[in-house]
This record gives C-alpha cells, structure tokens and sequence, in this order.
C-alpha cells in the first residue's frame, strides 16, 4: 500500500516467478539502504504459499542480503538461521460500526506529529536512545500520517504513529495523562483518519501487553488467528 502511494521510504517487492508466485517478499531498495547496521530501517516482509519456493528465494537468490542487519516480519516465517531473535505480536484490525468521534477537553487539540516532537517520542520509545532509533522515528513522521493530542501549551501528551508496514504502531501517553482516555482517542482518530486515506487499519501488539490488546478490542478491533513475527538477523553473531 506505501509503494502504491509514492514509496516515500523506498521499498521494491521480490516475487519467485510472474505472474504465477508462490513467495512474495518486500524488502528496501538497495540504493534506499544507507546503514547496513540498522534493523529498523532495513525492514523485510515476507509472505509464500509455498515453503519450498520460500526457502528458495531466500537461501538460493541475492533477495536478501544477509551481511546487513535487519529485520523480517510476516505472519508465516521459516526460521532459517539460529542468531534469529523472534518477539510475537498479535494482529488486530477494526470494525468501523463501533467507532464514535472522540471529544477531548476544552484547550486540548487533535494535530499531528512532526520534527520537533522526535525527542520525546525517542525518549519514551523502549527502542530509544541511539542514532537509528531516532532516524527511524523521523522518517515515520516525515512520511506517514500520525495524529496527537496537544495541550493548551502545544505539547504532545499522547500519540500514535503508522509505520512503513502500515500498522498502528508507537503509541504512547504521558504517565501524567493516563486513565483519561486520550489513548483510545488518538488511536480512533488515526483509524480513521488512515481508513479514510484508503489503507487497511490494523495494528499489532506485544503478547504480553495486555492493557494494550484489551484497549483495542473495545474500540471494536477484531482479534485476528495468526501472529506477527519478527525475526532480527545480525551478521555479527554469524
């Protein structure tokens, strides 16, 4: 869907064959890649309806350059090598009849994130603190929609991002702000806002965050049956 919509990140999509595949993977331009040592920016997705051919396009063809450090996500992986690290996310997408416009309180206002706001995304991210957290960060905003709520002094006290994958990721509330619902009131308005741009609306979430999966169930997000799985490669554990 971002390729489709001017691929401000810069991916390509490798298939085995055309127009009959049976293995599909996403992965950055070669020109796009500008640091090998950075998982968060060099994103594969992979999807295949046939293992043998999967294997093949991965192990048997330069689709994948395994000297880079990065990251491959998809809801059916063949686990290839040992230094894989494999965190689960459960995948929930909504159904829009239940949706409501949110109301905030007088002096708060819905906007969007932008550059001067990385800092504290960064610094509250459990991801933060380096210079490729940061970058990923500010390409997410720069090029994909988010929404925030502001306080009456033009802060951000809650927010949620869509990353190149095109999920419902990042989201986060001030521990001073909590259990006032500004959390499902910006994941609603970015629901919307993303479904009205045309993108599927899903989100995926921690097996163990279950604040997090109990929050979007009642916003009307279906729990899907498959999980999310993303496997980190790093050539210096070879």
């Amino acid at each position: 869907m971002n390729i489709n919509r001017g691929n401000p990140v810069g991916h390509e999509v490798i298939v085995d064959s055309w127009p009959d595949f049976k293995a599909v993977l996403t992965r950055p331009q070669r020109e796009a890649v500008s640091d090998n040592a950075d998982f968060l920016s060099n994103i594969y997705a992979a999807f295949y309806r046939d293992l043998d051919v999967y294997r093949k396009l991965l192990l048997d063809t330069d689709a994948i350059n395994w000297d880079q450090t990065f990251a491959l996500c998809g809801s059916r992986l063949l686990f290839l090598r040992e230094d894989i690290v494999v965190p689960e996310f459960s995948e929930l997408s909504p159904h829009f009849s239940s949706f409501c416009s949110p109301r905030l309180d007088p002096g708060f206002t819905f906007s969007s994130l932008n550059s001067s706001h990385i800092d504290l995304l960064d610094e509250t991210w459990h991801f933060g603190g380096s210079e490729h957290s940061r970058r990923y960060l500010a390409n997410m905003v720069q090029c994909f929609p988010s929404t925030c709520i502001l306080d009456s002094n033009g802060h951000p006290i809650s927010w949620i991002i869509m990353e190149s994958l095109g999920t419902l990721r990042h989201g986060y509330t001030l521990p001073s702000h909590r259990r006032r619902g500004y959390s499902s009131m910006v994941q609603r308005a970015q629901a919307r806002r993303v479904h009205a741009a045309g993108f599927p609306v899903y989100g995926l979430v921690a097996l163990d965050n279950t604040p997090q999966q109990k929050l979007l169930v009642s916003l009307g997000f279906q729990r899907l049956s498959e999980l999310c799985h993303y496997c980190i490669h790093s050539p210096a554990y070879q």
